[in-house]
Protein backbone atom coordinates (compact mmCIF):
# COMPACT_ATOMS: atom_id res chain seq x y z
CA UNK A 1 0.00 0.00 0.00
CA UNK A 2 1.03 3.70 -1.03
CA UNK A 3 2.04 5.68 2.14
CA UNK A 4 1.48 2.94 5.09
CA UNK A 5 3.92 1.22 7.01
CA UNK A 6 2.60 -1.90 9.06
CA UNK A 7 1.05 -0.74 12.42
CA UNK A 8 1.22 2.60 12.10
CA UNK A 9 -1.81 4.97 12.78
CA UNK A 10 -2.32 5.18 8.89
CA UNK A 11 -2.38 1.29 8.02
CA UNK A 12 -4.99 1.25 10.91
CA UNK A 13 -7.19 3.81 9.29
CA UNK A 14 -6.95 1.79 5.78
CA UNK A 15 -8.09 -1.19 7.80
CA UNK A 16 -10.80 0.15 9.37
CA UNK A 17 -11.85 2.08 6.87
CA UNK A 18 -12.00 -0.56 4.56
CA UNK A 19 -13.67 -3.00 7.44
CA UNK A 20 -16.59 -0.27 7.64
CA UNK A 21 -17.16 -0.53 3.56
CA UNK A 22 -17.05 -4.18 3.71
CA UNK A 23 -19.98 -4.18 6.35
CA UNK A 24 -22.37 -1.57 4.88
CA UNK A 25 -21.94 -3.68 1.51
CA UNK A 26 -23.14 -6.57 3.62
CA UNK A 27 -25.63 -5.37 5.52
CA UNK A 28 -27.03 -2.05 4.01
CA UNK A 29 -26.97 1.70 5.60
CA UNK A 30 -25.96 1.98 9.34
CA UNK A 31 -25.78 3.86 12.10
CA UNK A 32 -22.63 5.65 13.36
CA UNK A 33 -23.23 3.54 16.20
CA UNK A 34 -24.02 0.33 14.71
CA UNK A 35 -20.20 0.30 12.57
CA UNK A 36 -18.85 1.55 15.80
CA UNK A 37 -20.17 -1.49 17.71
CA UNK A 38 -19.59 -4.34 14.27
CA UNK A 39 -16.09 -3.04 13.77
CA UNK A 40 -15.09 -2.60 17.82
CA UNK A 41 -14.18 1.07 17.33
CA UNK A 42 -15.02 4.05 20.03
CA UNK A 43 -17.98 6.52 18.76
CA UNK A 44 -15.52 9.48 18.05
CA UNK A 45 -13.61 7.27 16.05
CA UNK A 46 -16.14 5.75 13.97
CA UNK A 47 -17.79 9.49 13.71
CA UNK A 48 -14.44 10.56 12.51
CA UNK A 49 -14.09 7.12 10.46
CA UNK A 50 -17.51 8.10 8.65
CA UNK A 51 -16.74 11.86 7.91
CA UNK A 52 -12.92 10.94 6.49
CA UNK A 53 -15.24 8.24 4.09
CA UNK A 54 -17.65 10.75 3.24
CA UNK A 55 -15.36 13.87 2.11
CA UNK A 56 -13.52 11.00 0.23
CA UNK A 57 -17.10 10.36 -1.89
CA UNK A 58 -17.14 6.58 -0.87
CA UNK A 59 -19.91 7.27 2.16
CA UNK A 60 -23.59 8.86 1.53
CA UNK A 61 -25.88 9.83 3.95
CA UNK A 62 -28.89 7.70 3.06
CA UNK A 63 -32.02 8.69 5.75
CA UNK A 64 -32.45 8.03 8.91
CA UNK A 65 -33.50 4.84 11.64
CA UNK A 66 -36.61 5.65 13.17
CA UNK A 67 -38.35 3.31 15.95
CA UNK A 68 -36.34 4.47 18.88
CA UNK A 69 -36.61 6.82 21.94
CA UNK A 70 -34.88 9.91 20.74
CA UNK A 71 -33.37 11.25 17.98
CA UNK A 72 -33.58 9.74 14.56
CA UNK A 73 -30.00 8.65 14.01
CA UNK A 74 -28.46 9.51 10.68
CA UNK A 75 -27.70 6.31 8.66
CA UNK A 76 -24.56 5.65 6.26
CA UNK A 77 -23.98 3.89 3.42
CA UNK A 78 -21.79 3.17 0.01
CA UNK A 79 -22.32 5.35 -2.00
CA UNK A 80 -23.57 3.85 -5.28
CA UNK A 81 -22.21 6.16 -7.80
CA UNK A 82 -18.35 6.02 -6.80
CA UNK A 83 -17.78 3.68 -9.36
CA UNK A 84 -19.37 1.34 -11.95
CA UNK A 85 -19.08 -1.72 -14.16
CA UNK A 86 -19.83 -3.27 -16.58
CA UNK A 87 -20.62 -7.90 -17.06
CA UNK A 88 -21.07 -9.19 -21.47
CA UNK A 89 -22.07 -12.50 -21.57
CA UNK A 90 -21.49 -13.72 -24.94
CA UNK A 91 -22.70 -17.00 -26.71
CA UNK A 92 -23.11 -18.47 -29.97
CA UNK A 93 -26.88 -16.22 -30.20
CA UNK A 94 -25.61 -12.83 -28.67
CA UNK A 95 -24.43 -10.88 -26.31
CA UNK A 96 -26.29 -9.41 -22.93
CA UNK A 97 -24.49 -6.42 -21.15
CA UNK A 98 -25.07 -5.04 -18.15
CA UNK A 99 -24.01 -2.20 -16.01
CA UNK A 100 -23.64 -2.30 -12.23
CA UNK A 101 -23.22 0.42 -9.83
CA UNK A 102 -20.76 -0.48 -6.55
CA UNK A 103 -23.39 -1.77 -4.62
CA UNK A 104 -23.93 -4.18 -7.16
CA UNK A 105 -27.22 -3.08 -8.25
CA UNK A 106 -28.06 -3.50 -12.21
CA UNK A 107 -28.91 -0.09 -13.51
CA UNK A 108 -28.68 -0.67 -17.05
CA UNK A 109 -29.13 -3.87 -19.41
CA UNK A 110 -28.88 -4.18 -23.36
CA UNK A 111 -29.61 -7.69 -25.64
CA UNK A 112 -27.96 -7.79 -28.45
CA UNK A 113 -28.68 -10.54 -31.29
CA UNK A 114 -25.81 -11.30 -33.37
CA UNK A 115 -26.22 -9.28 -36.84
CA UNK A 116 -24.63 -10.83 -40.49
CA UNK A 117 -21.86 -8.68 -41.58
CA UNK A 118 -20.97 -7.35 -37.61
CA UNK A 119 -17.29 -8.63 -36.04
CA UNK A 120 -16.89 -8.87 -32.05
CA UNK A 121 -15.17 -6.00 -31.41
CA UNK A 122 -18.25 -4.25 -33.17
CA UNK A 123 -20.63 -5.90 -31.10
CA UNK A 124 -18.93 -6.06 -27.59
CA UNK A 125 -18.36 -1.87 -28.32
CA UNK A 126 -22.68 -1.65 -29.68
CA UNK A 127 -23.90 -3.79 -26.13
CA UNK A 128 -21.53 -1.94 -24.34
CA UNK A 129 -22.39 1.12 -25.16
CA UNK A 130 -26.48 0.51 -25.28
CA UNK A 131 -26.24 -0.99 -21.33
CA UNK A 132 -24.30 2.31 -20.46
CA UNK A 133 -26.88 4.28 -22.16
CA UNK A 134 -29.70 2.47 -20.47
CA UNK A 135 -27.64 3.64 -16.94
CA UNK A 136 -27.75 6.59 -17.55
CA UNK A 137 -24.24 6.89 -18.20
CA UNK A 138 -21.26 7.01 -20.41
CA UNK A 139 -18.94 4.25 -21.61
CA UNK A 140 -15.93 6.17 -20.06
CA UNK A 141 -17.87 6.46 -16.55
CA UNK A 142 -17.92 2.56 -16.58
CA UNK A 143 -14.49 1.84 -14.47
CA UNK A 144 -14.39 -2.16 -15.89
CA UNK A 145 -15.51 -4.86 -18.10
CA UNK A 146 -15.40 -8.67 -17.82
CA UNK A 147 -16.61 -10.64 -20.74
CA UNK A 148 -17.79 -13.97 -20.30
CA UNK A 149 -17.00 -16.62 -22.81
CA UNK A 150 -17.34 -20.36 -23.51
CA UNK A 151 -14.27 -21.68 -23.81
CA UNK A 152 -10.93 -19.47 -22.75
CA UNK A 153 -8.60 -17.46 -24.33
CA UNK A 154 -4.84 -19.29 -24.00
CA UNK A 155 -2.91 -17.03 -22.09
CA UNK A 156 0.36 -18.21 -23.94
CA UNK A 157 -1.05 -17.25 -27.50
CA UNK A 158 -4.23 -15.06 -26.73
CA UNK A 159 -6.52 -17.71 -29.00
CA UNK A 160 -9.94 -18.57 -27.53
CA UNK A 161 -9.74 -22.20 -27.47
CA UNK A 162 -12.48 -25.03 -26.87
CA UNK A 163 -15.41 -23.06 -28.55
CA UNK A 164 -15.41 -23.53 -31.97
CA UNK A 165 -19.13 -22.81 -31.80
CA UNK A 166 -18.47 -18.70 -31.04
CA UNK A 167 -18.87 -17.26 -34.34
CA UNK A 168 -16.25 -14.17 -35.24
CA UNK A 169 -14.11 -14.47 -31.67
CA UNK A 170 -11.12 -16.64 -33.51
CA UNK A 171 -9.01 -13.52 -34.91
CA UNK A 172 -5.38 -14.10 -33.03
CA UNK A 173 -5.35 -10.05 -32.88
CA UNK A 174 -8.73 -10.16 -31.27
CA UNK A 175 -7.83 -9.15 -27.24
CA UNK A 176 -5.65 -6.18 -28.68
CA UNK A 177 -8.62 -5.35 -31.32
CA UNK A 178 -11.05 -4.80 -28.15
CA UNK A 179 -8.29 -3.17 -25.59
CA UNK A 180 -8.30 -0.75 -27.94
CA UNK A 181 -12.01 -0.37 -28.87
CA UNK A 182 -12.54 0.02 -25.13
CA UNK A 183 -11.58 2.58 -23.16
CA UNK A 184 -11.47 1.06 -19.83
CA UNK A 185 -9.47 -2.27 -18.46
CA UNK A 186 -11.47 -5.52 -20.15
CA UNK A 187 -10.78 -9.06 -18.60
CA UNK A 188 -12.20 -12.12 -20.08
CA UNK A 189 -13.03 -15.41 -18.13
CA UNK A 190 -14.62 -19.00 -19.00
CA UNK A 191 -18.54 -18.50 -18.62
CA UNK A 192 -19.17 -21.37 -16.38
CA UNK A 193 -16.01 -20.12 -14.01
CA UNK A 194 -18.17 -17.20 -13.46
CA UNK A 195 -21.46 -18.81 -12.82
CA UNK A 196 -19.19 -20.79 -9.85
CA UNK A 197 -18.22 -16.69 -8.91
CA UNK A 198 -21.66 -16.17 -8.66
CA UNK A 199 -22.54 -18.72 -6.55
CA UNK A 200 -19.60 -18.48 -4.53
CA UNK A 201 -20.34 -14.62 -3.43
CA UNK A 202 -23.78 -14.95 -3.69
CA UNK A 203 -25.31 -18.34 -3.93
CA UNK A 204 -25.17 -21.80 -2.78
CA UNK A 205 -21.30 -21.87 -2.63
CA UNK A 206 -21.20 -18.98 -0.01
CA UNK A 207 -18.29 -20.21 2.56
CA UNK A 208 -17.23 -23.20 0.59
CA UNK A 209 -13.21 -23.21 -0.22
CA UNK A 210 -13.28 -26.27 -2.50
CA UNK A 211 -16.20 -26.55 -4.79
CA UNK A 212 -17.52 -28.32 -7.96
CA UNK A 213 -19.98 -26.34 -10.64
CA UNK A 214 -21.49 -28.67 -13.21
CA UNK A 215 -23.05 -26.16 -15.98
CA UNK A 216 -25.54 -28.02 -18.14
CA UNK A 217 -27.10 -25.94 -20.87
CA UNK A 218 -25.79 -25.81 -24.22
CA UNK A 219 -22.81 -27.67 -23.26
CA UNK A 220 -21.74 -29.49 -20.40
CA UNK A 221 -18.75 -27.36 -18.27
CA UNK A 222 -17.38 -27.54 -15.03
CA UNK A 223 -15.77 -24.88 -12.98
CA UNK A 224 -12.95 -25.95 -9.94
CA UNK A 225 -12.50 -23.69 -7.15
CA UNK A 226 -9.45 -25.27 -4.94
CA UNK A 227 -8.54 -23.18 -1.52
CA UNK A 228 -11.53 -20.34 -2.75
CA UNK A 229 -9.58 -19.64 -6.02
CA UNK A 230 -10.94 -20.73 -9.20
CA UNK A 231 -8.31 -23.15 -11.11
CA UNK A 232 -7.84 -22.91 -14.42
CA UNK A 233 -5.36 -25.11 -15.95
CA UNK A 234 -2.46 -24.61 -17.96
CA UNK A 235 -4.25 -23.41 -20.86
CA UNK A 236 -7.53 -22.77 -19.26
CA UNK A 237 -9.15 -25.63 -19.97
CA UNK A 238 -9.87 -26.89 -16.70
CA UNK A 239 -12.75 -28.26 -16.21
CA UNK A 240 -14.04 -28.88 -19.97
CA UNK A 241 -16.33 -31.83 -18.84
CA UNK A 242 -17.76 -32.28 -22.20
CA UNK A 243 -14.44 -33.91 -23.65
CA UNK A 244 -14.64 -36.32 -20.75
CA UNK A 245 -14.30 -40.13 -21.86
CA UNK A 246 -16.57 -42.04 -20.02
CA UNK A 247 -17.26 -45.55 -19.35
CA UNK A 248 -19.69 -47.06 -21.17
CA UNK A 249 -20.28 -45.01 -24.03
CA UNK A 250 -18.43 -44.95 -27.70
CA UNK A 251 -14.82 -43.16 -27.40
CA UNK A 252 -14.90 -39.69 -29.12
CA UNK A 253 -11.55 -39.37 -30.89
CA UNK A 254 -10.26 -35.60 -32.48
CA UNK A 255 -12.57 -34.45 -29.90
CA UNK A 256 -11.59 -30.94 -30.40
CA UNK A 257 -12.63 -30.68 -34.21
CA UNK A 258 -15.70 -32.50 -33.45
CA UNK A 259 -16.64 -29.96 -30.52
CA UNK A 260 -17.64 -33.01 -28.39
CA UNK A 261 -16.65 -35.68 -26.24
CA UNK A 262 -17.69 -38.75 -24.37
CA UNK A 263 -20.03 -36.92 -21.33
CA UNK A 264 -21.15 -34.52 -23.40
CA UNK A 265 -22.86 -37.24 -25.64
CA UNK A 266 -23.71 -39.07 -22.83
CA UNK A 267 -25.59 -36.71 -20.68
CA UNK A 268 -25.50 -33.06 -22.45
CA UNK A 269 -28.45 -31.95 -23.64
CA UNK A 270 -28.22 -33.42 -26.96
CA UNK A 271 -28.99 -36.56 -25.50
CA UNK A 272 -32.27 -36.07 -23.58
CA UNK A 273 -35.03 -36.21 -26.10
CA UNK A 274 -33.70 -39.03 -27.46
CA UNK A 275 -33.29 -40.89 -23.85
CA UNK A 276 -36.70 -39.99 -23.20
CA UNK A 277 -37.79 -40.77 -26.84
CA UNK A 278 -36.59 -44.73 -25.87
CA UNK A 279 -39.10 -44.81 -22.80
CA UNK A 280 -41.92 -43.90 -24.70
CA UNK A 281 -41.67 -39.99 -23.48
CA UNK A 282 -42.81 -37.42 -25.52
CA UNK A 283 -42.69 -33.86 -25.34
CA UNK A 284 -45.34 -32.62 -22.89
CA UNK A 285 -48.54 -31.15 -25.11
CA UNK A 286 -47.74 -27.26 -25.68
CA UNK A 287 -44.51 -26.74 -24.08
CA UNK A 288 -41.84 -25.32 -24.79
CA UNK A 289 -40.62 -27.57 -27.37
CA UNK A 290 -43.37 -27.73 -28.81
CA UNK A 291 -42.95 -25.78 -32.11
CA UNK A 292 -40.65 -27.26 -34.66
CA UNK A 293 -37.67 -24.75 -34.41
CA UNK A 294 -37.55 -25.23 -30.44
CA UNK A 295 -34.31 -25.22 -29.21
CA UNK A 296 -32.08 -28.28 -27.80
CA UNK A 297 -32.16 -26.62 -24.38
CA UNK A 298 -35.46 -25.72 -24.66
CA UNK A 299 -37.04 -29.26 -25.38
CA UNK A 300 -34.64 -30.45 -22.89
CA UNK A 301 -35.78 -28.28 -20.40
CA UNK A 302 -39.91 -29.25 -20.83
CA UNK A 303 -39.26 -33.34 -20.93
CA UNK A 304 -37.26 -32.84 -17.53
CA UNK A 305 -39.98 -30.29 -15.93
CA UNK A 306 -42.64 -32.53 -17.17
CA UNK A 307 -41.16 -36.10 -15.93
CA UNK A 308 -40.33 -33.71 -12.49
CA UNK A 309 -43.44 -33.10 -11.49
CA UNK A 310 -44.99 -36.78 -12.16
CA UNK A 311 -41.48 -38.67 -10.76
CA UNK A 312 -43.57 -41.95 -11.38
CA UNK A 313 -43.56 -45.02 -14.15
CA UNK A 314 -42.06 -44.21 -17.32
CA UNK A 315 -40.83 -40.23 -16.10
CA UNK A 316 -39.18 -41.67 -12.99
CA UNK A 317 -36.86 -44.21 -15.20
CA UNK A 318 -36.04 -41.46 -17.25
CA UNK A 319 -35.15 -39.43 -14.41
CA UNK A 320 -32.92 -42.40 -13.22
CA UNK A 321 -31.46 -43.02 -16.16
CA UNK A 322 -30.50 -39.06 -16.61
CA UNK A 323 -29.00 -39.23 -13.27
CA UNK A 324 -26.97 -42.07 -13.60
CA UNK A 325 -25.36 -40.08 -16.78
CA UNK A 326 -24.99 -37.27 -15.17
CA UNK A 327 -23.22 -39.15 -11.80
CA UNK A 328 -20.73 -40.69 -14.27
CA UNK A 329 -19.39 -37.79 -15.05
CA UNK A 330 -19.39 -35.81 -11.81
CA UNK A 331 -17.66 -38.97 -10.10
CA UNK A 332 -14.58 -38.71 -11.66
CA UNK A 333 -14.50 -34.88 -10.86
CA UNK A 334 -15.10 -36.47 -7.10
CA UNK A 335 -12.44 -38.91 -7.50
CA UNK A 336 -9.45 -36.21 -9.01
CA UNK A 337 -10.58 -33.67 -6.61
CA UNK A 338 -13.05 -34.78 -3.51
CA UNK A 339 -14.53 -31.39 -3.36
CA UNK A 340 -16.61 -30.19 -0.14
CA UNK A 341 -20.11 -29.69 -2.42
CA UNK A 342 -20.99 -30.21 -5.99
CA UNK A 343 -23.29 -27.12 -7.16
CA UNK A 344 -25.63 -28.37 -10.62
CA UNK A 345 -26.23 -25.25 -12.44
CA UNK A 346 -27.73 -24.37 -15.41
CA UNK A 347 -31.17 -24.46 -17.02
CA UNK A 348 -30.87 -28.24 -18.07
CA UNK A 349 -30.46 -29.65 -14.67
CA UNK A 350 -32.40 -27.14 -12.75
CA UNK A 351 -35.65 -28.29 -14.63
CA UNK A 352 -35.30 -31.57 -13.28
CA UNK A 353 -35.18 -30.11 -9.62
CA UNK A 354 -35.33 -31.81 -6.36
CA UNK A 355 -36.05 -35.09 -7.15
CA UNK A 356 -33.28 -34.88 -10.19
CA UNK A 357 -30.75 -34.00 -7.71
CA UNK A 358 -31.58 -36.18 -5.01
CA UNK A 359 -31.20 -39.14 -7.89
CA UNK A 360 -28.00 -37.74 -8.81
CA UNK A 361 -26.56 -38.07 -5.43
CA UNK A 362 -27.80 -41.14 -4.83
CA UNK A 363 -25.99 -42.51 -7.65
CA UNK A 364 -22.88 -40.99 -7.02
CA UNK A 365 -22.84 -42.68 -3.68
CA UNK A 366 -22.23 -45.79 -5.41
CA UNK A 367 -19.92 -44.35 -7.52
CA UNK A 368 -17.55 -41.91 -6.07
CA UNK A 369 -15.01 -42.79 -2.92
CA UNK A 370 -16.59 -39.84 -1.15
CA UNK A 371 -19.46 -38.30 -0.77
CA UNK A 372 -19.89 -34.40 -1.31
CA UNK A 373 -23.02 -32.84 -0.77
CA UNK A 374 -24.97 -32.23 -4.27
CA UNK A 375 -26.72 -28.90 -4.17
CA UNK A 376 -28.72 -26.45 -6.74
CA UNK A 377 -27.53 -23.38 -8.22
CA UNK A 378 -29.32 -20.59 -6.40
CA UNK A 379 -28.78 -17.69 -8.41
CA UNK A 380 -30.94 -18.31 -11.40
CA UNK A 381 -31.46 -14.83 -13.08
CA UNK A 382 -28.18 -15.15 -15.52
CA UNK A 383 -25.23 -16.50 -13.57
CA UNK A 384 -22.80 -15.76 -15.80
CA UNK A 385 -23.56 -12.25 -16.47
CA UNK A 386 -24.14 -11.80 -12.53
CA UNK A 387 -20.55 -13.64 -11.68
CA UNK A 388 -19.27 -11.13 -14.64
CA UNK A 389 -20.35 -8.34 -12.58
CA UNK A 390 -19.21 -9.77 -9.48
CA UNK A 391 -15.79 -10.50 -11.10
CA UNK A 392 -15.66 -6.85 -11.97
CA UNK A 393 -16.95 -5.77 -8.88
CA UNK A 394 -14.30 -7.48 -6.84
CA UNK A 395 -11.11 -5.95 -8.54
CA UNK A 396 -12.94 -2.53 -8.64
CA UNK A 397 -13.93 -2.44 -5.22
CA UNK A 398 -10.22 -3.08 -3.80
CA UNK A 399 -9.05 -0.21 -6.13
CA UNK A 400 -11.37 2.30 -5.18
CA UNK A 401 -11.68 1.27 -1.30
CA UNK A 402 -8.07 1.69 -1.23
CA UNK A 403 -8.12 4.68 1.32
CA UNK A 404 -4.30 4.57 2.13
CA UNK A 405 -4.18 6.01 -2.53
CA UNK A 406 -6.42 9.20 -1.34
Amino acid sequence: MTGTTPGTPSLLRVMNDRAALDLLLEHGPLSRTRIGRLTGLSKPTASQLLARLEAAGLVVASGTAGGRPGPNAQLYGVNPRAAHVAGLDVTPSGIVAAVADLTGEVIGSHALPYAEGTGAVDRVARALGAATRDAGLERSDVHRVVIATPGSFDPGTGALRYADHLPGWHSPTLLEELAAALPMPVEYENDVNLAAVAEQRLGAARGHGDFVLLWNEEGLGAALVLGGRLHRGWTGGAGEVGFLPVPGHPLVRHVAQVNSGGYQELAGVQAVPAMAAALGIGAPPGGPDAGATATPVAAAVALLTGAAERPEGANLLFLRQYATALATGIASLVAVLDPEIVVLSGAVTAAGGDVLRGLVESELADLAPSRPRLVSGTVRDRPVLRGALESALATTRDEVFDTSRR
